[in-house]
């Protein structure tokens, strides 16, 4: 119920059966022929056509409509189906929305279906198939050395070959989070703002990395730029145009966010509508007020006369690494593959923006030489956790050990944009034959995002220490 139902109808074919059989039992001559048809092929099938939407036109009004949302007066749950009780029997009328989360159809009593850690042996990982996500998505595991290898480019399935035994499809970025609370797929990669929408703050749904640097935008409400006087929430708040009978009309692809944040935000006559695209033609073409949408860069804002408008922001979102609480806890090896993944990322986004900067410096000994960097120089020159110092062999032209003194490497991470005032603070130090190159990876002795996710689980952090050397199995 509340579904579209398609129905293929032979009505004109039936019809006609039903008169010849008709004419039999009246006592007329069974080989009657049907009456001639008009010859005209676009006659033919513009009659066919009426008859057809004759018979699968809705008797009860539009089965999908907007939702609307007032304060006090909400007739269903968030994500709820409503049903008229005077609808004829199999027939929904009024309105109906698509449920979005597993904790809505909870709370609307409909019933759930988690699929059992048993139901399945693999460990799968879910990423986004399509649009700039997917791209963003495996230029990240390309660097961090987990290439998707896909078999068949029209599959949905492929492998990471240096992750053994974790099954990766392509999914939709909505169905990534929706297949992680089913239980269909244990590990995501997925924009922030969809795991709010249809994850529903879920508690089986759990953020392992919250900032793989990557599709980067915040959802926020904009308005026409024409609405002089509306420049803050609290203008569009206070605007007495809107009322019970006439609404702020506001039209988003995300309802469950939308409704939760203007209802937080005290707006007592909302009407929400949603949309797939193209959302910022709405308030031009007069199907809405205002839009709640993603925003990037803005252009797109402006190019359509919209304005964001101060306290509209609803979230940041950027690219998250997900995971089911339930395989984490329960799968054999997904604790694991996670560490691994985790750690992967965190080396290679810390490394992100890092160059190494080498320098040979003279002195007497090593010890001198970081004991002036540390007292002389400024917080640059200490690096990440201080200067690293090494000697260097410097023969003299007949093979005896140099006489001008000793030269020692001193090495040192630095911010990308802080390159040249490091080359500059090394030469003050007597620093010369500088070098600089990028850095891959920065690997830490356990990466805090590590420790803050078996602390979520209620994990002892000391029963996985074996995982820092590669071991298979706790001590």
């Amino acid at each position: 119920p509340g579904k579209p139902t398609f129905c293929f109808l032979r009505r004109p074919v039936a019809s006609h059966r039903a008169s010849r059989c008709r004419s039999e039992s009246e006592g007329g001559s069974p080989r009657a022929k049907p009456p001639r048809l008009d010859p005209s092929p676009l006659r033919a099938r513009r009659s066919r056509m009426s008859a057809f939407q004759a018979l699968a036109a809705p008797t009860g009004g539009p089965t999908l409509a907007a939702r609307n949302w007032m304060r006090g007066t909400q007739g269903q749950g968030a994500g709820g189906r409503a049903a008229s009780s005077s609808a004829a029997p199999g027939r929904a009328r009024g309105k109906c929305v698509t449920v979005a989360s597993i904790r809505q159809r909870e709370a609307t009593g409909q019933q759930v279906y988690r699929k059992s850690i048993e139901s399945r042996d693999s460990i799968r990982m879910g990423i986004p198939s399509k649009g700039r996500m997917a791209e963003d998505t495996m230029d990240l595991l390309d660097e961090c050395q987990l290439k998707v290898r896909k078999i068949n480019p029209r599959q949905y399935a492929a492998e990471i070959p240096n992750v053994p035994g974790m099954e990766v499809w392509f999914q939709r970025a909505t169905d990534v989070v929706r297949k992680l609370i089913s239980g269909d797929i244990d590990i995501g990669i997925v924009g922030y703002d969809m795991l709010r929408e249809i994850g529903n703050e879920d508690e089986d749904l759990v953020v392992v990395h919250d900032a793989l640097g990557f599709g980067g935008c915040h959802l926020a409400v904009a308005v026409p730029n024409s609405w002089e006087d509306v420049n803050s929430l609290r203008d569009l708040l206070s605007d007495t145009r809107w009322s019970k009978e006439r609404p702020l009309r506001v039209v988003t692809a995300y309802m469950n966010l939308a409704e939760q944040f203007f209802k937080d935000q005290g707006f007592d006559n909302v009407e929400l509508s949603t949309a797939d695209g193209a959302l910022e033609a709405a308030p031009a073409m007069g199907a809405a007020d205002c839009i709640l949408d993603l925003v990037s860069s803005g252009t797109t804002l402006r190019e359509n006369n919209l304005k964001q408008i101060d306290g509209g922001r609803v979230l940041e979102s950027q690219g998250v690494l997900v995971a089911s609480r339930t395989a984490l806890l329960n799968r054999p090896g997904t604790l694991e593959i996670i560490h691994e993944i985790l750690e992967r990322f965190e080396a290679h986004l810390r490394a992100e923006g890092l160059f190494m900067v080498t320098a040979n410096v003279r002195g007497s000994s090593a010890e001198e030489v970081a004991t002036s960097l540390a007292k002389n120089g400024s917080q640059l020159l200490r690096g990440l956790q201080g200067p690293t110092v090494s000697p260097i062999y410097t023969p003299s032209a007949d093979g005896s050990p140099s006489k001008e003194g000793s030269f020692y490497a001193v090495s040192l991470g630095v911010p990308k944009s802080r390159i040249y005032e490091t080359v500059k603070e090394i030469r003050k130090e007597g620093g010369s034959g500088v070098l600089v190159f990028p850095l891959t990876y920065a690997f830490d002795e356990e990466p805090p995002r590590w420790n803050a996710l078996v602390n979520n689980l209620g994990l002892d952090a000391r029963d996985y220490d074996f995982l820092k050397i590669g071991g298979s199995t706790k001590h």
